[in-house]
C-alpha cells in the first residue's frame, strides 16, 4: 500500500466528519430562525438532518458501506419534499403541471435505489449478475442527479424575482450535491468501480450545502449577489481559453504520437512550432481582444458597459492637468475615445465668431480639414437633435437619407471616421468630437449612444467652464486696465482742482509776492506729481511700488500739511522723530488723499488735526477730523469698496487706493468713526528698523529651508 493509500481514509473521515458538523449546525441555526425561508424552512431543516446522518454513516462505516447507501437514498427523499417545498413558495407547484409527476418519479427511483440496496444484501448473485445489478443502480443514481438538476434549474429559472432571492441558496446548495453526484456515478458507470479518491471527498457538498443555506438564513442575505468585475471576469475567461488551448496541444500531441508512427517525434514538433506561431500572430490582436470583450459583455452581463469603471477612467482622464501635458482639448476626445475603444479622434470648438474649427487632434494627423469643417445648418441639427452619428450605417444608406443626417461631406469622405458626437451645454454645441474606427467593428446600440451622450455633456461643461474662465481673465485684464485709468483721472481730477483753485487765486492777488511765491512752490509740487503720476503708469496693476527706504515719517507729515495752507486749516499738531520703510511718493499720495478726504467731510472753519508717533515697533500716522463722520456698517461694506462714491461726481477709489498703497508697503489703515463726531484714519507701517529686522528674519528662514 502507497502513502497516498494509507492516508486516504484518514483524509475520507475528515470531510465526512466535517460535512456531518456542518449539516447539524446548520439545522439548528435554521430552525432557531423563523424568520427565515418561509413555509419551506421545516422541509430544509429535516433534509439537512438527512444529510447529517448520511455524511456521519460515512464517516464511521466508511463512504462505502451499506448504511451509508441506504441512508444516501433517505437524504435524496429529503432533498426532493424540500425541493417541491420551494416551488410552493410562489404557487408553481400547482400551475408547472411537470414539476409533480417528475418529482413524484424522483421519489419513486429514489426508494427503488434503496429497496435494491437492501435485496443486493440479501441476494446471493453471481459475479457476472452482481456487476450488471451494480450498474444498475449506479444508473439509478446518475438519473436521480440528472432530475434533480432539471428541477433546479426550472426553480431558479422560472421564479418569480421576489422568489428567486429566497430560492437561490437552497438551488445552489442542491446544485453542488446534485452536480458533484452527476461526476462521481458517471466516473464509477465508466470505471466500473466506486472511485476511491472521490468518494473520499463526498462529504464535502455537505460542508458547501451547509454554509450556502446558513448564508441564506442570514438577515439581508437577499441583498448578497455575488458580481465579478468585468476585469476579472475577463482575465478568468481569458486563463480558462488558454488551458484550453494547453489541453487541446496536449491530447493533439497525444494523439500524434499514437498514430505518427515513426514520424510521431517529427510531427509533434511540427505541431507544436505551428501551434505556438498561431499563437503569438492571434493572442495580441488588437480585433481579437476587441472581440472577446464585446462577446463577453454581450453574452455575459446585463450591460454593456461597467458604469463606475467608465466614469472613473473618464474622470481620471480629465483631470490628468498636471501629470498629462496635453490639452483640455486632447483629454476631450481621448475620454470620449477610450469608451468606444476608439484609437484617435477630433475635436471641433465654436469660435469667437460662432463658426466651429479645429481646436485638437488626438493620434490623427492625417484627417484633412477644411477651413470651415462645420456648417450652420448642421450645427442646428446637432443642437436639436442631440444627434450621435454612426458614419458607417450612414455611409450604407441612399443620398436621400443621409441628406437627413446632419454629417458634413468630409466627415462621411474620411475613411476612418467611424462616429461623431456631439458636445451640448444647455442645448447649445460647444464642440464635436470626430472618433476614429476601433479594432473590432460593432454597430452602436442604445447603450452607446445614452453613454455617449451623458459624457458628451459632462465634457461640454468642462469646455464652457474653461471658456467662461478664460473670458473672465480677459475681463479680469480689462477690469485692471480700467482701475489704472480710474486711478490716474483720480489723481489728475486732483491736481486740476489745486490748478484751478490758484488760478482763481491769482486773479485777486497776483500782485502779492507772498502769493506768487507760494503760487510757484504750488505749481512745482503739481509739477512733481505729474511726473510721479506718468511714472507710475508703469507699475499700476496689483499696487506694486518700488523697493521700500527709510523715510521720516514726520518730515513728509509736515511738508504735506504745507501744502494744504491757504485752503483750509490743516495743523500737525504733533510730530515725534519717526523714520519708517516707505515709499516716499505714495506716502505723501496717501496722506493726501486722507487730509483731502477730512477736509471734503469737515466745515469751512473745522480745523483737520494731523499727528505723528513712534511706539518703538511701528510709526502711526493719524489723521482726524470731526466732520459728519460715517456709519459703522458704510465703513464695513462701502468705504474701501472702488467705485464706489458718496461724492457727487467721485470716483469711489480715493479710499480704496491708499489702503491698496500703504498694504503694498507693508502696513495697514485703521479708520474709526463715529455719526456726527468725525472720524480717525490712522496709517500704520513699520518703522526702518523693524522692517529690516523682518527682512533678515524672512532671509534666514529661508537659508534654513
Amino acid at each position: 500500500m502507497s502513502g497516498a493509500d494509507a492516508l486516504l481514509p484518514g483524509i475520507a473521515a475528515a470531510v465526512w466528519g466535517t460535512g456531518a458538523f456542518a449539516c447539524a449546525a446548520a439545522a439548528g441555526w435554521i430552525a432557531s430562525r423563523r424568520d427565515c425561508y418561509g413555509k419551506v424552512r421545516r422541509g430544509l431543516v429535516l433534509a439537512l438532518l438527512a444529510t447529517f446522518g448520511w455524511a456521519l454513516s460515512g464517516t464511521l462505516a466508511g463512504p462505502d458501506g451499506m448504511a451509508t447507501t441506504l441512508l444516501e437514498s433517505v437524504r435524496n427523499l429529503g432533498w426532493l419534499v424540500a425541493l417541491y417545498g420551494l416551488f410552493a413558495l410562489d404557487g408553481r407547484h400547482r400551475n408547472v403541471h411537470p414539476v409533480r409527476p417528475l418529482l413524484g418519479a424522483l421519489a419513486f427511483v429514489s426508494l427503488v435505489q434503496g429497496i435494491s440496496q437492501l435485496l443486493l444484501i440479501k441476494l446471493r448473485l453471481t459475479p457476472d449478475f452482481h456487476q450488471a445489478y451494480v450498474h444498475t443502480l449506479v444508473l439509478l443514481q446518475l438519473l436521480i442527479a440528472t432530475g434533480g438538476l432539471v428541477l433546479v434549474h426550472n426553480l431558479h429559472v422560472g421564479a418569480s424575482r421576489q422568489a428567486r432571492l429566497l430560492v437561490r441558496w437552497p438551488a445552489a446548495a442542491l446544485l453542488v450535491q446534485w452536480g458533484f453526484d452527476l461526476n462521481f456515478f458517471t466516473i464509477a458507470y465508466l470505471a466500473g468501480s466506486s472511485p476511491e479518491g472521490l468518494s473520499a471527498l463526498r462529504g464535502a457538498p455537505a460542508l458547501v450545502m451547509a454554509l450556502l443555506l446558513a448564508m441564506g438564513a442570514r438577515r439581508g442575505s437577499e441583498e448578497l449577489h455575488l458580481r465579478p468585475s468585468r476585469a476579472v471576469t475577463f482575465q478568468s475567461i481569458s486563463l480558462m481559453l488558454i488551458g484550453a488551448y494547453l489541453l487541446a496541444m496536449v491530447a493533439i500531441a497525444q494523439w500524434l504520437s499514437i498514430q505518427g508512427g515513426d514520424f510521431a517525434a517529427s510531427m509533434q514538433l511540427l505541431f507544436v512550432v505551428t501551434a505556438s506561431l498561431i499563437a503569438l500572430i492571434v493572442m495580441p490582436s488588437p480585433r481579437l481582444r476587441g472581440w472577446l470583450r464585446v462577446t463577453m459583455a454581450k453574452h455575459l452581463f446585463q450591460h454593456r458597459y461597467d458604469y463606475r469603471v467608465e466614469w472613473l477612467r473618464f474622470t481620471r482622464t480629465i483631470a490628468q492637468g498636471r501629470a498629462n501635458p496635453a490639452s483640455l482639448q486632447e483629454r476631450v476626445i481621448r475620454a470620449v475615445a477610450d469608451i468606444t475603444d476608439s484609437p484617435a479622434g477630433m475635436l471641433l470648438t465654436e469660435a469667437e465668431d460662432g463658426r466651429f474649427e479645429l481646436a485638437a487632434r488626438w493620434q490623427w494627423p492625417t484627417a484633412d480639414v477644411p477651413a470651415e469643417p462645420l456648417p450652420a445648418e448642421a450645427v442646428k441639427l446637432f443642437e436639436t437633435r442631440s444627434y450621435i452619428a454612426d458614419l458607417d450605417e450612414l455611409r450604407l444608406t441612399g443620398e436621400a437619407d443621409r441628406a437627413q443626417a446632419p454629417v458634413p461631406d468630409w466627415i462621411l469622405a474620411e475613411p476612418r471616421a467611424w462616429a461623431v458626437v456631439p458636445l451640448l451645454h444647455f442645448e447649445h454645441l460647444v464642440g464635436l468630437v470626430v472618433l476614429a474606427r476601433p479594432a473590432h467593428v460593432r454597430r452602436l446600440d442604445w447603450e452607446d449612444f445614452d453613454l455617449l451622450r451623458v459624457a458628451g455633456q459632462q465634457l461640454a461643461s468642462y469646455l464652457a467652464e474653461q471658456s467662461g474662465q478664460a473670458a473672465l481673465a480677459e475681463a479680469g485684464r480689462f477690469d485692471d486696465f480700467n482701475r489704472r485709468i480710474a486711478f490716474v483721472m483720480h489723481d489728475i481730477k486732483n491736481l486740476a482742482s489745486q490748478l484751478s483753485l490758484l488760478s482763481r487765486n491769482a486773479e485777486l492777488h497776483a500782485e502779492n509776492p507772498e502769493f506768487r511765491a507760494d503760487m510757484l512752490i504750488t505749481l512745482r509740487n503739481s509739477t512733481e506729481k505729474l511726473n510721479a503720476l506718468i511714472a507710475r503708469l508703469s507699475r499700476y496693476g496689483r499696487t506694486q511700488l518700488e523697493a521700500l527706504v527709510p523715510v521720516e515719517a514726520d518730515q513728509v507729515a509736515a511738508t504735506v500739511v504745507a501744502q494744504f495752507k491757504g485752503r483750509h486749516q490743516v495743523e500737525l499738531v504733533e510730530a515725534q522723530p519717526c523714520r519708517i520703510a516707505a515709499q516716499p511718493d505714495s506716502l505723501e499720495q496717501v496722506l493726501s488723499h486722507l487730509i483731502q478726504n477730512a477736509i471734503d467731510a469737515s466745515a469751512p472753519h473745522s480745523p483737520v488735526f494731523v499727528r505723528v508717533a513712534n511706539d518703538g515697533v511701528l510709526g502711526d500716522i493719524e489723521v482726524l477730523d470731526s466732520g459728519t463722520g460715517m456709519s459703522a456698517e458704510f465703513v464695513r461694506t462701502r468705504l474701501f469698496k472702488p467705485f464706489d462714491s458718496s461724492k457727487p461726481g467721485g470716483f469711489g477709489i480715493g479710499a480704496y487706493e491708499a489702503r491698496e498703497l500703504v498694504k503694498a508697503m507693508g502696513g495697514r489703515l485703521d479708520v474709526e468713526s463715529r455719526e456726527g463726531l468725525g472720524s480717525r484714519f490712522t496709517i500704520r507701517l513699520p518703522l526702518s528698523a523693524t522692517a529690516e529686522l523682518i527682512e533678515n528674519l524672512n532671509a534666514a528662514g529661508k537659508k534654513v529651508a
